[in-house]
């Protein structure tokens, strides 16, 4: 079943996650409405939204580039109504735009307090409250029509401390708008999930391979690719008993061993929550990928409720 005939929207789809959804939906036939700040390339600035919608085209998909900041309120009206009154319709929305990238590197070890305040309104303008925004706008398309997705690209952030407070506090605003909104959605056919990627092989990664190497140990050749969480979001698309998740918090891996789902770079990757990431490297070896600790478990290990 290809994706032929639904309406898509990724937001911040110029690079990174974004473009990568952009092509997963694309290589299904879909339409796919795609935004972002960058129209047409820029030196020294990687991807833009003219080559994302041309790549996408090339997968056999309809993509169509809007220019859009999503830290404007009225250009995201804009862009809803534009869809309604080209498409009537939406099948799915993708919230995954996000401003200050460079100020993640910056404060990572900053104390919050030492922080400028335009960091926090990056992180939970266009992270956080632009989100809603479009969650909104999609809703009043999708309810009338009675199905739609929506998904918001989140991040592990949200129960563990990574790079900076302002962003940590966005994700878990993320996560905890899917699990509420999701509650009025679903009795009328709408689902509204969050998804955390793990580390992915972005530009930025790329660009950066030997700094990755020296100072954090990692290698981004064994990340996923910009591509695999748009395959499992494509897998949600088709997948009948999509409702059954609405308000949940997924990693993609976990939803990738669900359905099966191979990296386009070949890989098949584990999941934070195997058993064998949390044994010495001589016995993980021998504990299977599938056999995973508990999701209870996970949040018992960061409990900060009396």
């Amino acid at each position: 079943m290809s994706l032929k005939g639904k309406v898509c929207l990724v937001t911040g789809a110029s690079r990174g996650i974004g473009r990568g959804i952009a092509l997963a939906l694309g290589s299904e036939g879909a339409t796919v409405y795609i935004t972002g700040r960058t129209l047409n390339p820029v030196s020294n600035v990687p991807g833009s939204l003219s080559v994302t919608a041309e790549e996408v085209s090339g997968r056999g998909g309809k993509a169509v580039p809007i220019k859009c900041d999503h830290g404007n309120d009225q250009e995201i009206l804009e862009l809803f109504e534009r869809i309604n009154r080209d498409e009537g319709r939406l099948d799915l929305l993708v919230n995954n735009a996000y401003q200050g990238v460079r100020g993640l590197f910056d404060y990572a070890d900053v104390p919050f307090w030492e922080v400028p305040m335009e960091h926090w309104d990056e992180a939970t303008g266009v992270g956080l409250r632009s989100c809603y925004l479009a969650a909104r706008e999609a809703a009043n398309i999708m309810v009338p029509q009675g199905s739609g997705l929506i998904v918001n690209i989140s991040s592990a952030g949200s129960i563990f401390k990574f790079f900076t407070g302002a962003y940590c506090v966005a994700k878990a605003g993320c996560d905890r708008m899917a699990a509420v909104c999701a509650g009025e959605l679903k009795q009328r056919n709408v689902a509204f999930i969050s998804l955390w990627p793990g580390p992915v092989q972005t530009e930025n990664a790329e660009a950066n391979v030997e700094a990755l190497k020296e100072k954090l140990g990692v290698d981004p050749a064994k990340w996923e690719s910009v591509e695999y969480s748009g395959l499992v979001i494509v897998a949600l698309m088709k997948d009948k008993n999509v409702l059954e998740k609405a308000g949940k918090t997924m990693w993609a891996v976990d939803l990738a061993d669900e359905f099966n789902i191979t990296d386009v770079n070949g890989k098949r990757h584990v999941s934070p929550r195997a058993l064998k990431n949390m044994m010495p490297s001589w016995l993980g070896a021998f504990i299977p990928n599938f056999i995973k600790v508990s999701w209870s478990r996970v949040l018992a290990s960061i409990h900060t409720y009396y």
